[in-house]
């Protein structure tokens, strides 16, 4: 299978670019590091590019790359995926740190993109007074199926299962992190639930929520812990009104044969393990979502 090591970014296309750009720029804290007629490209305060914002005629995240081990070839990737039946293509599009990669779609439909060789990017100066990230740390989609998009993501990119909630809410890893990606069950076509960035600690995501007051956004829900991953987290609206999620001290594997997640206090499980969750007893505490979450 293709290992995939980290989560690069995503591609968002947005009908007012000029806002967005504001959004993640000025008051999430990425670093806009390029920017054409059609498109900006912002990157997070440690270098890596994380959003590719795209003039669109509506709101939705059209593409998500990802980092494969170094020096893995296209030829290799491509031929591991025509083997599993997933056409591809390479690519040369010049992105900021991101020169050669390849192309393909994914069972729910969202293109994908791999890259093996990057470069960080040079000269970056943080946003003042801005919430700015750590990294981009997790992407959720609402698919139709998440027990087929598992087993795309499993078999296909080496992907391993974390956590269920149910039968219809699937977390997926593919870095000592408890989730890269999550797939929730829901009607429609495949679109972004949230993304979501992590910060450095407690203070920093209640500072956050300052932040996000004097611009004027509302938490449409948190801060909680939640139950898989045990991250706290909130939520807020884009212009566009897609989902933002920020966190903090989310579970992680250091050691996939032992397969538990490194204890913390505020574990339920001694060790606490990928596992199933019931629904009424997948938050740990906080408050309630606002009458405007809608996902």
């Amino acid at each position: 299978m293709i290992d995939v090591k980290r989560l690069g970014h995503a591609v968002i296309e947005t009908p007012d670019l000029p806002r967005q750009i504001e959004h993640f720029h000025e008051l999430l804290g990425l670093v806009l590091v390029g920017e054409e007629r059609e498109r900006a490209f912002l990157a997070t305060p440690a270098g890596q590019l994380a959003v590719v914002l795209e003039r669109g005629a509506i709101s939705r995240t059209t593409k998500i790359a990802f980092e494969v081990s170094p020096g893995t070839s296209v030829a290799k990737m491509q031929g591991f995926l025509s083997g599993m039946g997933v056409q591809s293509d390479a690519r040369t599009d010049a992105l900021p740190g991101v020169t050669t990669s390849i192309a393909f779609s994914d069972v729910k439909g969202t293109d994908i993109e791999l890259f093996a060789d990057w470069d960080f990017l040079p000269d970056i100066e943080p946003v003042a007074e801005s919430i700015n990230p750590l990294k981009l740390g997790h992407i959720a989609f609402v698919v139709l199926d998440p027990k087929k998009t598992e087993t795309f993501y499993r078999d296909v990119l080496g992907f391993r299962t974390s956590d269920w909630i149910g039968d219809n809410f699937v977390f997926m890893r593919c870095t000592p992190d408890h989730h890269t990606v999550n797939f929730v069950q829901g009607d429609g076509p495949a679109r972004m639930h949230h993304i979501a960035f992590e910060l450095r600690d407690r203070t920093h995501l209640f500072d956050s929520c300052d932040r996000l007051g004097a611009a004027d956004r509302e938490i449409l829900w948190g801060p909680l812990r939640h139950g898989p991953g045990h991250n706290i987290a909130t939520y807020h609206h884009t212009p566009d009104e897609q989902v933002i999620e920020l966190y903090v001290e989310m579970d992680r594997i250091y050691d996939e044969e032992a397969c538990y997640f490194e204890p913390r206090p505020w574990h339920e499980d001694v060790p606490q393990r990928p596992k199933s969750w019931a629904r009424e007893t997948a938050n740990m505490w906080g408050l309630a979502p606002s009458p405007d979450w809608k996902r």
